[in-house]
């Protein structure tokens, strides 16, 4: 069941969707990519401080925090699930405009020696934490921690099961996931274009005033909400990739509510979208030459057997071929295009456990011919289903991320003279990174946030954990993210995937269940 859980923790906080990234970077990285224990952060951004909100919750929104859920069974043995009301607006609150978010729980089994509820979230942003709720809580969390808290995961605004954005039927976007995003034409980079163009206007039309506010401050907010509504004075929280800045925005708007949280694959909401981009591009690039390494000293290796500067070469050659003649996969309507071949790859780079099966499929598509098997990990990334129909974390992702902050690159130029910084960071992924860009500039939706840093005073400590070749969370960022909270308390896993809580290291284990059961925290800079 671990090595199962490890799977699908990745897949639930898979951090960056490649056909949907908003943002890039215009300077060179500054760090070998094969070189993941050096500092991969550009100097500490001079981004402003996250005010706490008052402590005192105002009139307009008592009926919220007062509410009272009416829970029903749902979803899997010893879950319920109930709706909470909250605003659309926090800024103009208006009853008849009110969003219903899906909430799910199982109760702590030892009530007498309950500690109150833990929120978690997989991350995303996006990705349903009901549905990780339900199918992760029995294997992510021990009997003990289990038999304290409550199990709980809210789906956030716009998202899973809680009104969640809607922007292409499965027809549209099977064809939108088979856009060149390496373009080498001009005709390829207005193919693009109009791609990004109809994907962020099947948004506005199938979402309306919704895209104004699924912002992180604004989920931030209603997990605050929700504890009241549970009955809890503080909030406890696991959040996994994304949802370590939607954790920490809670504790910098509500330090003093504030419980025992839990980041892990942590980011940096100090760091701008051109920072982020490029540093993540380059976390996968550390990513790829960790499987490389596994992989090249292997005869069945179909990336040669000449490390990790022959293997990347040689998946740069592959993805020409099949951009140039896509492979077929068994489905005349859905060939491997290079796209959905880099797709297929970066999944299985979230967790070790996903490595055999990306050797066997490039095994399967360099040396037979035949793309079905990194079409099936594309699939799994993009959350399609066999019916053809998409899951809401394609549409969400970009509409969280556009929102939150502004977009890098306003044209193709601007990724033109982007593309040498991205290759640098990143030679195997650069360029589809940089490409991907393009979709926030498009968006239909001016941007409400902005990077912040977040001291959040007088919260507890708060659990920071950083995977030094984490591909879709570079370490640096959880180094950044403990360092800006005044209660931060660094754990670092020296490993390879995407989160380290929850089977990957019996040391990390340890150290969270002991947090959140008795609140002792490991020391600063402790290392497993």
């Amino acid at each position: 069941m671990r090595t199962t859980g490890r799977i699908a923790l990745a897949v639930l906080t898979a951090t960056t969707l490649l056909l949907t990234a908003c943002s890039s970077n215009d300077r060179p990285d500054e760090r070998s990519p094969s070189d993941p224990e050096s500092d991969a952060s550009s100097p500490a951004p001079d981004a402003p401080a996250l005010e706490p909100l008052p402590e005192e919750i105002p009139a307009e929104l008592q009926p919220y925090y007062e509410q009272e859920l009416t829970w029903s069974s749902c979803g899997a043995v010893g879950f319920q699930c109930a709706t909470l009301a909250v605003p659309l607006d926090y800024e103009n609150v208006d009853p008849a405009q009110d969003i219903q978010l899906t909430v799910t729980r199982a109760r702590a089994t030892e009530s007498g020696e309950r500690i109150g509820a833990l929120l978690m979230n997989p991350g995303g942003p996006g990705a349903s934490a009901v549905d990780f709720a339900q199918d992760a809580a029995t294997y992510l969390y021990p009997p003990e921690v289990r038999a304290r808290y409550d199990m709980v995961g809210l789906d956030a605004r716009g998202t899973g099961q809680s009104e969640p954005v809607e922007c292409l039927t499965g027809d549209a976007m099977d064809d939108y996931t088979l856009t060149d995003r390496t373009p080498d034409s001009d005709a390829e980079v207005d193919e693009l274009l109009a791609a990004y163009d109809d994907f962020a206007q099947g948004c506005q039309e199938r979402s309306g005033a919704l895209l104004e506010h699924i912002s992180t401050i604004e989920s931030a907010r209603d997990m605050d909400v929700l504890r009241a509504a549970l009955g809890d004075e503080k909030l406890h929280y696991v959040g996994f990739s994304y949802g370590t800045k939607l954790g920490a925005t809670y504790a910098g708007l509500f330090p003093q509510r504030t419980g025992r949280l839990v980041l892990d694959a942590a980011m940096d909401p100090r760091l701008s979208t051109l920072d982020t981009d490029r540093e993540q591009a380059g976390g996968f690039e550390t990513a790829f030459r960790s499987f490389a390494e596994d992989c090249t000293p292997r005869d069945s290796c179909a990336l040669g057997n000449d490390g990790a500067d022959g293997a990347s070469q040689a998946l740069l050659d592959f993805f020409a071929e099949v951009d140039a003649e896509p492979l077929p996969t068994g489905d005349e309507e859905r060939p491997l295009t290079e796209s959905l071949a880099s797709t297929g790859v970066s999944y299985a780079l979230y967790a070790e456990d996903l490595w055999p099966m990306l050797r066997d499929a490039l095994a399967t598509a360099i040396e037979d011919g035949d793309g079905s098997a990194l079409l099936d990990l594309a699939d799994a990334y993009n959350e399609r289903e066999a019916n053809g129909t998409y899951g809401t974390t394609m549409f969400a992702f970009p509409a969280i991320s556009c929102l939150d902050s502004p977009a890098g690159n306003e044209d193709a130029d601007a990724v033109r003279s982007a593309l040498a910084a991205y290759e640098e960071a990143s030679p195997t992924f650069g360029r589809d990174f940089a490409w991907a860009t393009l979709l926030c500039a498009a968006w239909p939706v001016d941007p409400s946030g902005a990077p912040v840093s977040i001291p959040a005073a007088d919260a507890t400590d708060i659990l920071v954990i950083g995977t030094l070749r984490d591909p879709a969370t570079p370490y640096a960022w959880a180094e950044g993210l403990a360092d800006q909270l005044e209660t931060g308390i660094l754990l670092t896993y020296d490993g390879d995937g995407h989160g380290a809580y929850g089977g990957a290291s019996e040391c990390v284990d340890s150290a969270v269940n002991d947090y959140l059961l008795e609140n002792v925290s490991p020391e600063d800079g402790t290392t497993c």
